[in-house]
């Protein structure tokens, strides 16, 4: 695939956080899993349980610089399904090192509403970003992936999954799985390794929506801005350094 492609294709890209978690997301940036608990100083053993176990509720975790984070749940998640599509590759505990490694987008708007409007989620708001997809590229495309499956799910049709998983978009058979898909399921997620800080250049959009209602405007990029980017980055702390993607 070529990132012209996923532009044109998918120019808007949607992630659902946790309400209430947007100042947070503005000081800090949207951080994986994995970066986020580093940059709370969170230690071992509850560190290890973060990022390498199932976590069927969410947790909040506390820093005395930044307050209260939320670790958001993995309820479509099973260890004993995981442990028949992983094989003998990857163990869950790899598994889910690998998907808290990442920051998470949906391609389609279609796509996050089923996630809005799913049993766990649909009776209570959340925060909702609209990143712009080519510039989400102009920074951070060294660290994006594609996948073809939904990586944080094994309750429909669990596919097998690995590290080869996410591709990078050079790589992806874009053609293949629009062939065999249609284009609005030819990419299942948009996986940013580390996070992406500071979200402003790239953002579009801030909503809290409860399933498809859209309850509040939280935040919206300026109409007069002459750049690609939405927002300066100026008044913000500095970033946390998000971490170099390695395969293998």
């Amino acid at each position: 695939m070529r990132s012209e492609e996923l532009i044109a294709c998918y120019p808007r890209l949607y992630h659902m956080a946790q309400d209430g978690s947007w100042p947070l997301i503005q000081r800090l940036g949207l951080l994986s899993t994995a970066a986020l608990v580093e940059a709370f100083g969170v230690e071992d053993p509850r560190r290890e349980a973060i990022v390498a176990e199932h976590r069927p509720s969410s947790m909040t975790i506390r820093s005395t610089v930044y307050g209260d984070a939320v670790v958001r749940d993995q309820i479509p998640m099973r260890d004993s399904i995981l442990d028949r599509v992983l094989g003998e590759v990857m163990t869950p505990a790899d598994w889910y090192r690998l998907l808290n490694s990442f920051v998470f987008f949906w391609p389609t708007e279609a796509r996050l509403l089923t996630l809005l409007s799913a049993r766990a989620y649909r009776g209570r708001a959340h925060t909702v970003l609209v990143v712009d997809t080519a510039r989400l590229l102009d920074h951070h495309g060294e660290r994006v992936r594609l996948s073809p499956i939904n990586s944080g799910s094994t309750l429909f049709d669990a596919r097998p999954r690995g590290r080869a998983t996410f591709h990078t978009i050079d790589d992806y058979p874009f053609a293949e799985m629009r062939r065999r898909r249609g284009l609005a399921s030819a990419i299942a997620e948009i996986a940013v390794g580390g996070g992406v800080s500071p979200i402003d250049p790239v953002l579009v959009a801030v909503t809290r929506r409860q399933q498809a209602e859209v309850l509040e405007e939280v935040w919206t990029a300026p109409a007069n801005h002459s750049s690609r980017c939405p927002a300066d980055a100026a008044d913000r702390r500095p970033a946390v350094p998000l971490p170099v993607l390695v395969d293998g």
